[in-house]
């Protein structure tokens, strides 16, 4: 079937529960009238359904090509000419600096863009997204001759960017690293070493491929503090000659067929210092957090794109009669959307799919804040809860993105378990996001163990004053109670390991995960209750979409009654402590 862009959810959200319309009253983003982001939503909409998803199915028979003799990789069918479309539209300068030309546009903008971008074709969206984070992390660290140099083609899509971090020997331990930098006469250095795991580092879509390279200077100490960035282009942009960073293979996936995943050789490839010397890893985050967020725009995307499917299959599925009675009498049997198991299933894709879109464009409109609201302490406020919340969006949209899709292949029953439906695909494609740029684990635990202390456990503070804030400028908010109680949960659970984890640290990595969770069905009810509070104001004034509406009010029960308490359990494994979880002794595990 073919994708609907989620046009009059994302309106309600952006416009009438979180206020995003209003970002044209800061400076910095005049240009974004209520008009130009209901256009973005409408053009970006179009885009994915008639140009983007027609490349997914192909992309992912086809997978990319690797040449072993000229190094090169090409494409699916199709990847070029879509691409060279999303670049002519503009896309890729959404939201960056109009110095070098960008369009300047808020950041909340690009999360809707990606998000239907990934719905349509996760691999293909990889190329532009990780460019996107080499643009970030150059605009914020880089020169200004690296800056002239490199972000006009960046943002304009004419090149794009890669992170070439892990190594064969390390992943998330990138003191490990083994590739080294040796200054050159000229002021750049030699970049020896390999890199693997590398998306978009070889490919046919542009000329150009600038490789942001973390590597060590002589010298330097062993240990993330030893760690330098290097930007290194494939092609060198004054001579055009072609520098020695080869791919060396691509990687053979379960998913994502369409994202060229390299093995990239750096062979005394030259390259230029980003920042200061042994300051990589502070950049590097600046690449990082980027891309976590977006990550979660693809479990989103991908949990959408399902939640389509399943329910297009469900209309039209005819599988036994209805419990209560024929709602087909003329047909030989009813649609199987009529059966309550199969509700169950529907409706924990939509309730959860809104819930996380609202989640993750709250985080977008505090990242708009933090940087272009006039009052720092607003700024400061926004910075705090996006700091807090990129794990938690890059982790939980994944985790239920991946859910989604198997819940959608459920629904089709034997034939979602065929190649002839698209939901097999989904499955997966979506696997991979739970792992790459951090696994989920990984993300939590920068939840418990960094971002909870960080100002002194400012972070959370910030959270729990607009929860309760919420609470208290509304008495009548919708689910009051159910929020209150969740929030009183939230609320131990924090307490519990700020007590425990300083005195025994495997208690916060017990209680990771678990917590991880609870802050996001926290923070999801209260974007619930906002959204149910929204939508029964505007049926009380008989305004606005009543369907939609309506929709809203029955999603929000059912999320408070069906999906909510498992909050009860997350607080009694978090509270539970480690002791079960750590008491095998190694010969216990094959006995």
């Amino acid at each position: 079937m073919q994708y609907q862009a989620p046009a009059n959810d994302l309106r309600f959200l952006l416009f009438d529960v979180l206020g995003v319309d209003k970002l044209h009253e800061l400076e910095k983003y005049a240009d974004a009238t209520p008009d130009l982001i209901s256009a973005v939503i409408d053009e970006a909409g179009k885009l994915a359904a008639e140009v983007i998803q027609p490349t997914n199915q192909i992309g992912d028979r086809q997978g990319c090509q690797y040449n072993p003799e000229t190094h090169e990789v090409t494409t699916p069918e199709g990847f070029r000419e879509a691409y060279t479309k999303f670049v002519e539209g503009g896309w890729t300068a959404l939201d960056a600096p109009l110095q070098y030309g960008g369009q300047g546009l808020p950041h909340t903008l690009k999360f809707v863009v990606d998000e239907m971008v990934c719905s349509t074709n996760l691999s293909l969206g990889m190329y532009p997204g990780l460019t996107h984070g080499a643009i970030s992390a150059l605009y914020a660290h880089g020169s200004d001759e690296l800056k002239d140099t490199y972000l006009e083609k960046l943002i304009t899509g004419q090149w794009t960017g890669t992170m070439c971090l892990t190594e064969p020997q390390c992943g998330t331990d990138l003191g490990l690293i083994r590739t080294r930098a040796t200054p050159n006469d000229d002021g750049s250095y030699a970049i020896e070493g390999t890199k693997i795991w590398i998306t978009g580092g070889e490919h046919d879509l542009v000329d150009n491929i600038v490789h942001l390279v973390l590597a060590k200077l002589p010298g330097a100490p062993n240990t993330t503090k030893g760690i330098s960035l290097f930007v290194v282009p494939k092609v060198l942009p004054d001579s055009g000659e072609r520098n020695p960073a080869f791919c060396g293979g691509l990687e053979h996936k379960m998913g994502i067929k369409g994202s060229a995943t390299c093995v990239m050789n750096f062979e005394g490839a030259k390259g230029w210092l980003v920042g200061e010397p042994n300051d990589g890893m502070r950049a590097m985050f600046t690449m990082m957090n980027e891309a976590r967020l977006m990550v979660g725009m693809q479990g989103l995307g991908l949990a959408e794109m399902a939640y389509q499917e399943s329910l297009g299959f469900a209309r039209e599925r005819l599988q036994s009669r209805s419990l209560s009675g024929p709602k087909n009498p003329d047909g030989p049997a009813d649609p199987i959307i009529v059966h309550p198991d199969v509700r169950r299933m529907l409706m924990r894709q939509k309730v959860l799919n809104e819930g996380m879109r609202a989640l993750a464009l709250f985080a977008g409109h505090k990242l708009d804040l933090s940087v272009a609201h006039g009052d720092e302490s607003v700024r400061e406020s926004a910075d705090d809860l996006v700091q807090l919340l990129t794990p938690v969006v890059k982790s939980f949209l994944t985790d239920e993105g991946f859910n989604n899709a198997n819940t959608g292949l459920q629904v089709l029953g034997g034939s979602g378990f065929t190649t002839d439906w698209p939901l097999e695909q989904l499955v997966r494609d979506g696997r991979i996001a739970r792992i790459y740029e951090g696994t989920n684990g990984i993300q939590a635990m920068d939840l418990v163990g960094r971002k909870l202390s960080l100002k002194g456990g400012q972070l959370v503070r910030t959270l729990f004053a607009e929860l309760t804030g919420y609470l208290k400028e509304n008495p009548q908010a919708p689910h009051r109670e159910e929020l209150k109680g969740a929030i009183k949960s939230l609320e131990s659970a924090t307490m519990w390991i700020a007590s425990n984890a300083p005195k025994d640290p495997e208690q916060a990595g017990a209680a990771a995960t678990p917590y991880l969770r609870l802050m996001a069905l926290t923070v999801i009810a209260y974007l619930w209750s906002r959204m149910a509070g929204v939508a029964q104001a505007q049926l009380d004034a008989g305004e606005g979409n009543k369907p939609l509406l309506e929709g809203k009010l029955v999603s929000a029960r059912f999320y408070f009654e069906k999906l909510l308490p498992e909050i009860q359990w997350l607080q009694q494994d978090i509270e539970s402590g480690k002791e079960s979880l750590m008491a095998f002794e190694d010969d216990h595990w094959s006995a």
